[in-house]
């Protein structure tokens, strides 16, 4: 499987790329020019104007002849003297456009204005992936010696561009970087009805659409650390109508950065809309040293005439391909001891977890928190963080018997770790103070008991590193990390960072956390990651490059989760997101569910279990080991690898959901069917599928019944053509009720 790092640019690979194939040099001619970024069905095209100004042209359905677009005039207000000045295709401050610019520079003689003019283009096919066009657009200030580089990464047959920019300032004196945006967009249509995810703890990734008027729409994260713990760095904008599944032109963005994000979406004054997306930068003025080169993340797009559907899986077949870790791999089902330990175990209460997690099939047992501290033992989220020691009193033996005894019950073993974070009452605290992110003179602000470590600092990333390392080393089968994060950031400031420096603390603790990532993941090729952050705190593709899954939400409730799941899978694939089966009443929300609901909603992600099995009676545990067996042979390669296909919101307020995966291959899918409300006695609904052969003949089956059949017409085989467009009656109408099908082409 090719991987791409995100929120980096290898200029060794590019060089080796370079004699692959050229379209243009630095040199080349400008005026007039034509920038034709394209995948197999999108396009970006750019012009350059008279002036050295590239211009938005076009962006959406691939253009077969891009260099028409300068046939027509589509100059802006001309006779008011700023020509083109709204549809600069990378605006920046003081030279003309008035509204955020996509970079903002002082410089060394306190000039606050920025004046580019291309200079020239690149293009060559990606030297190990011939999928993959890269693009670099180089632009000079006409005055200071600053150099701006535009890269955009064209995936063909994905249908996804990525789009990032690097400063370099060549001048004998710093310059301070004020705004840097990583991507800017343009459209001139009707209307624009913005889709984005926001939520809080224990309820991500709602979905939610609204029309944008003129002014300035805002998505944003300041919160250091959890980049989405309240707003997902992602949207979904509908073009001329508002956003339907399989209809319509979308435009999908997601920013590959774990940090700070600022996405503003402004509509003007002639009903054209500026999208500028990027790391944050508030509180983020970035001095750039003679000879420094600053590189934003990468900013994901895709474009569908499809509907929302369509720009989902793009995204989905991309981050499977070039943005998760193994993203060709089977996923394993988890049994996580949180929910069914929490800080209390002993080994025997772990190893009976095993025990009983290996009976029922799970492949891979993970310990969570309160493993670890003695002079500050980890009995409770107020001590410990920080002390990465088996506590001697819980694990006397420590984690390789643990490890050991997964082995011997053939399930690989997984831990929890906290590694950014310190609590006041531990040893890492007292031995290090000035390690912990704090401000001159004020008191330290302690929230969830925890202090935050600064990053920014080389010898913590070290510490960090070693402290992980240690243990993986210590314990090579252990097969699995899940790397946690729990609070935000306060108490701004580093110990590290010179004083006149201060507000690189922003960007310099995310570049931080991914070199501990780099050197981790180097180190550890085979140990699986899980991404989590107070729950989906940290759902972005700047972190997904390095981890195989994340954990969507602390809400387990499936009531819930199928809000939470139905938004997070609108942007991030099925095969990372953990979902798991929990104990009721659940423990978020003390709602009741059948265990059936309960697993026919987990198994919609990945599989997983959240509980205690012991507490399980003989009946419970013996429809979890067929539901397991069933994911595992029928389930599992369609969710994982397949297309998804949203069928049926659970926002449209009648009580129904339902989704379905289909193989690229159109010859398997699988369907989910939801009911998440009391409906009248003989009210059923009906499910119009998709992504199937229309002249195909497919057979239902039924799976997970628990003895009861939910479909008349179990067994029998109907053609594509009739499933999409007929449907199939689900008989499911009560709250909590649901049925899974497997579809199989004959």
């Amino acid at each position: 499987m090719r991987k791409l790092f995100l929120n980096k640019w290898k200029p060794a690979s590019l060089l080796l790329a370079l004699v692959i194939v050229f379209s243009g040099t630095l040199k080349a001619q400008t005026t007039g020019k034509i920038i034709h970024v394209n995948t197999d069905d999108v396009s970006i095209v750019l012009s350059v104007d008279e002036n050295g100004i590239p211009v938005f042209r076009h962006f959406g359905k691939r253009l077969a002849h891009p260099e028409e677009v300068t046939l027509e005039s589509r100059d802006l207000a001309p006779n008011y003297g700023y020509r083109y000045d709204l549809r600069q295709a990378f605006p920046t401050f003081g030279a003309g456009y008035i509204y955020d610019p996509m970079l903002k520079v002082t410089h060394a003689d306190g000039n606050l204005s920025t004046d580019l003019k291309f200079e020239g283009q690149r293009t060559w096919l990606d030297a190990n992936d011939r999928n993959i066009t890269h693009t670099e657009l180089t632009l000079k200030d006409r005055v200071y010696p600053l150099t701006v580089k535009i890269f955009y990464d064209a995936y063909a047959k994905e249908n996804v561009i990525t789009q990032r920019m690097s400063v370099t300032n060549s001048g004998k004196k710093p310059v301070m970087l004020e705004e840097f945006a990583s991507s800017f967009a343009h459209f001139k249509r009707k209307s624009y009805h913005l889709t984005h995810f926001a939520g809080d703890w224990a309820s991500e990734m709602g979905s939610m659409e609204e029309e944008l008027f003129e002014g300035t729409k805002v998505i944003d994260s300041k919160s250091g650390t959890r980049s989405s713990r309240f707003q997902n760095g992602s949207f979904m904008l509908s073009v001329d109508a508002p956003g339907q599944e399989k209809y319509g032109e979308v435009y999908a963005g997601a920013l590959a950065w774990s940090g700070n994000f600022r996405m503003a979406f402004h509509r003007d004054h002639q009903g054209q809309l500026h999208v500028l997306a990027g790391a944050h930068p508030f509180g983020s003025a970035y001095p750039l040293a003679k000879g420094e080169v600053f590189e934003t993340p990468k900013m994901v797009w895709t474009y569908s005439d499809q509907g929302k559907g369509l720009a989902s899986r793009n995204l989905h077949r991309w981050a499977r391909e070039y943005a998760l870790r193994d993203g060709a791999k089977e996923r394993p089902i988890v049994l996580n001891s949180w929910e069914g330990a929490y800080f209390d175990f002993d080994e025997k209460v772990l190893t009976d977890m095993m025990n009983d997690a290996s009976a029922m099939g799970v492949e891979m047992f993970v310990l969570d928190d309160g493993w670890f501290g003695n002079k500050y033992p980890r009995n409770n989220d107020d001590a410990g963080l920080g002390d990465w020691q088996v506590n001697k009193k819980k694990l006397p033996r420590g984690i390789p018997h643990l490890v050991n005894h997964a082995e011997s019950q053939n399930i690989n073993f997984g831990i929890w770790i906290e590694p950014e974070m310190v609590n006041p009452r531990s040893e890492l605290a007292e031995n290090h103070p000035e390690w912990i992110v704090q401000r001159p003179n004020r008191e330290l602000k302690v929230w969830r008991d925890q202090l935050l470590l600064d990053l920014t600092n080389p010898k913590v990333q070290d510490f960090v590193f070693t402290s992980i390392d240690n243990i993986l080393s210590a314990n090579p089968k252990i097969a699995y990390v899940k790397w946690d994060s729990n609070r935000h950031v306060e108490n701004i400031g580093s110990t590290h960072l010179p004083k006149k420096e201060q507000s690189r603390f922003w960007v310099d603790y995310t570049k931080g956390l991914y070199k501990i990532y780099d050197r981790l993941v180097a180190k550890h090729p085979s140990v699986i990651l899980q991404v989590c952050s107070s729950g989906g705190g940290r759902l972005d593709y700047g972190s997904l490059p390095y981890h195989h899954e994340f954990w969507a939400s602390d809400d387990t409730d499936p009531y819930e989760r199928i809000f939470i799941q139905w938004g997070t899978n609108h942007i991030y694939p099925a095969i990372a997101t953990g979902s798991h089966v929990s104990a009721q009443p659940n423990h978020q929300t003390g709602r009741l569910s059948p265990l059936k609901f309960r697993f026919d909603v987990a198994m919609s992600g990945r599989l997983g279990l959240e509980l205690q099995p012991k507490h399980m009676n003989a009946e419970e545990k013996v429809f979890s080991k067929k539901a397991i067996e069933t994911y595992k042979a029928e389930i599992r390669p369609v969710v994982q690898f397949g297309d998804l296909y949203r069928l049926h919101s659970p926002y449209e307020r009648d009580g129904w959901a339902s989704i379905m995966y289909a193989k690229p291959e159109k010859d398997e899918a699988i369907l989910f069917a939801y009911s998440i409300q009391h409906h009248n006695r003989e009210e059923f609904p009906i499910i119009r599928l998709d992504g199937l052969d229309a002249k195909a003949r497919y057979r239902i089956t039924e799976l997970n019944k628990n003895g009861k059949s939910h479909f008349s017409a179990d067994g029998k085989a109907f053609s594509g053509e009739y499933l999409m467009n007929a449907g199939l009656e689900i008989r499911i109408n009560e709250y909590a009720e649901s049925a899974v099908f497997k579809l199989t082409k004959e």
